[in-house]
């Protein structure tokens, strides 16, 4: 098979791994923001952001030369962040032959005006409905870490689309001893649990921040507040996937995942700043050049809560966490948790 990844970014490019130790001709093509790591890669034979080689026959493409780059591929991996999610619809979906799958790595919800929100796929294939175009768009989710993917820790993902022919021809091309694909058509439940594990990985790491503001970094780490928090989390993703329709299964793939963003990455670095007691400016400030989807998420999901609190569909007090975490973001909150929110009482 020939795979085409584009984008450029670190779980895009991980996946180059897999598919090319699997035989595969593997074509990687960067976003208009990734001309340097497309240098780099074609120099060195390596992601700048990766401590491995990617293997022997992965070729490299800029993306004005995105075209040649998909000529005779079985399918498409998007691998762009949620920053570049209305270029790679308006560039490359509406471009691309429909009948050319495409599996995207990209996680993130939209909002609606009615504080619905809606998968990537779906808001996609909206808008390439209103120009004609019929497409179903596949999505990955799961435990997974670029780095650890790339070091073969063995990782257990989920990919879920409307189209079954597609999710099994990716999984046979993707599947390897250390990559374990599960696939599932609950895409909105999938894609709202993943979504979401941003947003409360970064409200889960503020604990450690907060740690090492009260008591020092020689303190180390505390899991009593963390594990606390964790709970937390679980109980509001649980309440919104239930709203969002999706299934048990895709809320356990979105907790696994809590859990592996919790331990590293991006989202553990802004949330512990935010503990400390920094300013979501002053993080942006220190993390600069870092792609921050969770914040993103954070404001995303909150608005939508708000909205449909407005409407009586649900009540805040059900999102206190999510809640905290938006208001430590746009209004410069203390990240100092309200614990006591936290708490309740099923007595009779």
């Amino acid at each position: 098979m020939v795979v085409t990844i584009i984008g450029a970014g670190m779980m895009g490019s991980a996946l180059a791994f897999p598919a090319a130790e699997n035989g595969h001709e593997v074509r990687l093509v960067g976003s208009p923001l990734d001309d340097d790591i497309i240098d780099a890669c074609t120099a060195t034979g390596r992601h700048p952001k990766f401590e491995r080689d990617f293997p022997k026959g992965v070729k490299y493409y800029k993306v004005g030369d995105w075209r040649k780059a998909v000529e005779g591929c079985d399918f498409v991996i998007g691998g762009v962040s949620s920053f570049g999610v209305d270029w790679f619809g308006d560039e490359i979906l509406a471009n691309l032959n429909p009948s050319i799958p495409v599996l995207s790595v990209t996680k993130g919800l939209i909002n609606l005006e009615d504080g619905t929100l809606i998968s990537y796929p779906d808001y996609w294939r909206k808008n390439l409905l209103a120009k004609g175009i019929d497409r179903h768009i596949c999505a990955v989710g799961g435990s997974c870490t670029s780095y650890e993917l790339v070091f073969k820790d063995h990782t257990a993902v989920t990919y879920c689309g409307a189209k079954s022919a597609d999710l099994k021809l990716i999984k046979e091309a993707m599947s390897a001893p250390y990559y374990h694909i599960s696939l599932t058509n609950d895409v909105i439940g999938l894609e709202s649990a993943v979504a979401l594990k941003n947003a409360y990985a970064l409200a889960v790491a503020m604990t450690i921040g907060l740690v090492y503001r009260n008591h020092g970094k020689d303190a180390g780490l505390h899991y009593n507040s963390q594990s606390s928090v964790f709970g937390q989390a679980a109980r509001e993703m649980a309440r919104f996937i239930a709203i969002q329709g999706g299934t048990q299964e895709s809320l356990n793939v979105g907790i696994a995942d809590l859990y592996v963003t919790i331990y590293g990455g991006r989202t553990r670095k802004v949330g512990i700043l935010l503990g400390e007691g920094k300013s979501c400016k002053e993080a942006l400030e220190i993390l600069a050049g870092e792609t921050l989807e969770s914040l993103v998420v954070v404001r995303r999901v909150a608005k939508a809560i708000y909205r449909k609190a407005e409407l009586g569909e649900v009540s805040l007090s059900d999102f206190p966490l999510l809640c905290h975490a938006n208001e430590v973001i746009e209004n410069g909150k203390d990240a100092e948790l309200p614990w006591e929110s936290f708490t309740y009482d099923y007595t009779e």
